[in-house]
């Protein structure tokens, strides 16, 4: 199945222009100062706690990413990285079914890691493709089997990335009958949805939850350096979400390292601005003990930055933003499984 390609030529968030970036800046601060609560809910473990939307819940600021770690070579290697995670305060387990190809092994990997008690530690997630109930709810009892937990922290409709996305998962018999059953019956705690391709799809989820009388608790989508200038998510969607009161979960702060690429910022500043937005979590991939402690020293010394600081970040990544070369996951279909695998999605979906 293809992902619908808006024409960003038209589109609201296609650029910014350098007489804007103030603008940005100032805006920016005005949504930190909408969620003061969020702000100000610090822990005392090396990682700082923010609060989860208005689930009452407090998460790590920061959330270890679920697909690296099934790319890590050595299994043992990945059930240490995500223990001493925990250990050192990264309570917010980022996962999905899909990850690596379909195969389960990040949530098999993370099963196995939070054994001995580390599962009573950590807020866990993990995500689910299918668009049919009735694949949703399969997917959802293989999920907490490799996980070896009887019920999610939280459970989100993955890959909204196509805009007929919204109108599927609210029909008859769609996702979010499945996300609805499995918070009744206790298999979740807290439900959401996540996509990254454009967040015209994130506003349509929004509108049909309103039709529906439904609110989710927390919504996923990328927050990064380059977004303010190309199909923005920060500027269109984050608005919403902090008026509405729904958590939200910041992803591809470094768009799994090609916005590194872009040679304008670095991974410290990358996550410092995915930290300076009203998130309730900044899910961060983490593959070696060296990227978390890059991490962990990202939260430790994450400030509020100044309007200045904010500009002039903008103003350093305005080229390389521009038509979203470094924001593949935006522009192409490399990021997009379900569109590469559409038999997730469910027989009634492909």
């Amino acid at each position: 199945m293809g992902t619908a390609q808006p024409n960003t030529a038209s589109h609201p968030t296609a650029a910014v222009t350098r007489r804007n970036f103030m603008k940005l800046a100032i805006a920016t601060g005005a949504l930190a100062a909408a969620g003061p609560r969020v702000w100000a809910a610090e822990g005392t473990s090396e990682i700082p706690q923010r609060e989860l939307g208005r689930t009452g819940e407090r998460v790590s600021c920061l959330g270890l990413g679920g697909s690296h770690i099934g790319k890590v070579k050595d299994e043992a290697e990945s059930l240490r990285i995500i223990r001493t995670a925990i250990d050192r305060g990264l309570t917010f387990m980022d996962n999905s079914w899909d990850y690596n190809d379909g195969d389960g092994v990040s949530e098999t990997r993370m099963g196995k890691a939070l054994r001995d008690g580390y599962r009573d530690k950590t807020f866990l997630m993990t995500k689910v493709d299918g668009r049919t109930k009735k694949e949703a709810m399969k997917q959802l009892d293989e999920s907490l089997k490799r996980l070896q937990t009887d019920h999610l922290d939280l459970w989100q409709l993955h890959e909204c990335i196509r805009l007929e996305d919204p109108d599927r998962a609210f029909d008859t018999g769609g996702a979010i009958e499945a996300l609805q059953e499995a918070k009744q019956s206790g298999k979740c705690r807290f439900i959401g949805f996540t996509g990254h391709k454009d967040p015209v799809v994130h506003l349509r989820m929004l509108e049909m939850a309103g039709k529906h009388n439904f609110r989710f608790d927390t919504v996923q989508m990328p927050l990064n350096v380059l977004d303010a200038h190309f199909r923005s998510f920060e500027h269109l969607v984050l608005p919403k979400l902090v008026e509405q009161g729904i958590g939200v979960l910041g992803m591809k702060s470094m768009g799994s390292g090609v916005i590194l690429k872009s040679d304008t910022v670095k991974p410290i500043e990358c996550l410092h601005y995915a930290l300076n937005q009203p998130t309730s979590v900044v899910i961060t991939g983490i593959d070696s003990m060296k990227i978390l402690d890059q991490a962990i020293e990202a939260a430790k010394t994450f400030k509020p930055m100044s309007n200045d600081e904010v500009a002039s970040l903008l103003a350093r990544t305005a080229a390389a933003a521009k038509e979203g070369k470094f924001e593949l996951f935006k522009t192409t279909m490399k990021f997009d499984s379900t569109a590469q695998h559409p038999q997730w999605l469910g027989e009634e979906s492909s």
